[in-house]
């Protein structure tokens, strides 16, 4: 959708009403009624100006997405606004060799750059993933990507027990387990798990615990998750932002949707792909 240009009004300064002229006024007093009503409509215009220029041509105008809950000050995740702006920018976003679900022919690719710590990622998950899978059934391939914020001093450690896990066929499996443990992963108290959480959540779902444990132990995942990163990290955006700056950034068949939004939002621009591929 191409960016709208802002326009400016001539907002034409009404007159004052007619008032009838002081009488037996000092010759050296020059700030009658008139004036003051005067310089008052100039003051308050300029103040409207300025306050125009500063609530919107400053900072866009953006609410909390319905069901969302705002994360605390500092998480980094992304509020999103009432409505996506779109962009021109289409990215091409590899998708090879991450984990992904759906048909590799899908019509619809989702690439979510997201944080296992993020509460903004957490509610996306609990409230629009699966009804998102569920309202296009096989034509929606997911795939998801890592961006563990560094302030978030467990949501690296996450993305590579998730990856190990994927080593013994259970990569989503341990995704939803970690969504699932928000209290521990994004705990009040600051508190950096260790790896023996991890690997009592893979015990948890049935995994070979001795291979999870060497998997994890090595740092095997470490630098694949700090690459997909970086990666995240070179993409630019039409006025030179980063494409992700936080979590989570969602790319829907290259087009750019940053924030928790609802499911609503996600089929506004599916719909749309899908009726211009027929």
């Amino acid at each position: 959708m191409p960016t709208r240009k802002k326009t400016s009004k001539v907002v034409e300064t009404p007159r004052p009403p007619v008032m009838e002229p002081v009488i037996s006024e000092p010759e050296t007093f020059t700030f009658k009624a008139t004036h003051v009503y005067i310089a008052l409509i100039v003051l308050a215009f300029a103040v409207g100006l300025l306050i125009g220029y500063f609530a919107w041509g400053r900072t866009p105008a953006s609410s909390v997405t319905a069901g969302v809950v705002p994360p605390p000050a500092g998480s980094g995740a992304q509020q999103p606004v009432a409505t996506p702006t779109l962009e021109h920018v289409k990215y091409n976003i590899p998708t090879e060799g991450f984990p992904s679900l759906g048909p590799a022919d899908a019509p619809i690719t989702i690439v979510e750059y997201s944080d296992y710590q993020c509460p903004y990622c957490t509610a996306w998950h609990e409230q629009t993933y699966q009804p998102l899978l569920a309202a296009y059934p096989g034509k929606i391939r997911f795939v998801y990507r890592n961006y563990p914020l560094s302030f978030h001093q467990n949501a690296l450690m996450g993305a590579e027990a998730a990856l190990c896990a994927g080593d013994q066929n259970a990569y989503w499996k341990y995704h939803d387990k970690l969504f699932s443990e928000k209290s521990q992963m994004n705990n009040q108290q600051g508190t950096t798990l260790g790896a023996d959480t991890y690997v009592q959540w893979a015990t948890d779902l049935g995994l070979d615990t001795a291979t999870f444990q060497t998997c994890l132990s090595t740092d095997k995942y470490k630098q694949f998750v700090q690459d997909d990163e970086s990666f995240a990290n070179s993409l630019p955006t039409e006025n030179g932002e980063a494409a992700v700056g936080g979590t989570p950034t969602f790319f829907i068949n290259g087009t750019r949707l940053v924030g928790a939004y609802p499911l609503d939002a996600f089929k506004q621009i599916i719909d749309a792909q899908l009726a211009a591929s027929r």
